[in-house]
């Protein structure tokens, strides 16, 4: 029975995955460089930062987000965080740990945010950065960028996203939005093995005097080596060609819009099947990226545990009984969406 994995970063295309057992090129060549810089051209596309600059970590999401806290948000002299789940509240104990002052601005888990109440927040507390989720991961709740954006715009305030498991997910234009940074990793739209991370620096934020906080994420160090296409230290550098093949594999498909489009449909199609079965639950305001259902399970996790016994199938169990996710990336069929649907079905207890 083959495996089937509808959680990060879903089942990989096996041109990918082939990649990851083949022997692979020293990092300190003409050729690795090339790639690299290739890479950084296409994620730049992707997400619509012209003239922009990315950096590419071997570290996950986390790393990442870290990096920004160190590089730049401790720069700023008051942050607002926006906490609607696990990811924002990520935000907020980073903000805690290198001592960035910061507004803890909670939302109530799966719900959207109350937008008047953060542009009152906002004009109250003056923030010099808004640190916020696209899409909240724990919860399935999508976040309205343009209004958040439309807000720090009038008061000023630079905005940084997490775009983690929306990326490539939803429609996003870094220019058209204003977004100052963006953070995303490799395991989730990209479609590739975890272990690798991406920030986006917008065009504004040349010539910024960053911090050096971190000696593994400065900002500087990682853009001076990125400019000859390599790494200050020594990269993941198979997740590197994974990488690189898989961009231009999304490049040929037809960029980020086939793929945003792709993946609303499977979700459209699963979630046909949780209205036929009664699953409730969703956030307020769905993405695409994940379906998030509501099920008659215990805390036992018996759907989690049955999936993976009888049909070598993985699901993503949420922190509250019952919860579970279902990604939207990677290969999926409808056949594989429907009777995904029936095994979790079968495996709830009634």
């Amino acid at each position: 029975m083959a495996m089937h994995s509808f959680v990060f970063p879903g089942d990989i295309d096996p041109e990918i995955a082939r990649i990851g057992s083949l022997p692979f090129m020293y990092m300190r060549t003409d050729e690795f460089s090339q790639i690299n810089k290739e890479s950084i051209d296409i994620l730049l596309s992707l997400i619509h930062c012209k003239d922009g600059r990315a950096i590419i970590y071997t570290g996950s999401g986390t790393g990442a987000m870290s990096a920004v806290v160190e590089n730049y948000v401790s720069t700023r002299s008051k942050a607002l965080v926006i906490d609607g789940g696990s990811f924002g509240h990520r935000w907020w104990e980073l903000c805690l740990y290198y001592g960035a002052q910061a507004v803890h601005f909670e939302v109530p888990f799966a719900r959207d945010i109350d937008y008047g109440r953060l542009e009152k927040t906002i004009a109250s507390e003056r923030p010099e950065v808004l640190l916020c989720q696209q899409h909240e991961t724990s919860s399935g709740q999508l976040f309205d960028l343009g209004r958040i954006c439309e807000i720090c715009r009038r008061y000023g305030v630079s905005p940084v996203v997490d775009v983690v498991s929306s990326f490539l997910a939803e429609d996003l234009d870094m220019d058209a939005l204003g977004i100052d940074v963006c953070v995303t990793s490799t395991q989730k739209g990209l479609n590739v093995p975890p272990g690798l991370s991406i920030i986006f620096l917008s065009s504004s934020l040349e010539g910024y005097p960053f911090a050096h906080r971190g000696y593994y994420w400065d900002f500087e160090s990682n853009l001076s080596n990125l400019r000859r296409g390599q790494t200050p230290f020594s990269p993941a550098t198979i997740l590197y060609l994974q990488l690189n093949a898989r961009l231009r594999q999304l490049r040929s498909e037809g960029g980020e819009k086939a793929n945003i489009e792709a993946v609303r449909h499977r979700a459209e199609v699963f979630r046909r099947e949780c209205a036929r079965y009664g699953w409730g639950g969703a956030p307020e305001v769905p993405s695409s990226a994940i379906t998030a259902i509501r099920t008659s399970d215990t805390s036992e996790r018996h759907i989690f545990k049955g999936l993976i016994k009888k049909y070598e199938t993985f699901i993503m169990p949420g922190n509250v009984p019952g919860h579970y996710r279902i990604s939207h990336m990677g290969l999926q069929t409808d056949e594989d969406l429907v009777l995904l649907a029936e095994r979790i079905r079968e495996c709830e207890p009634r």
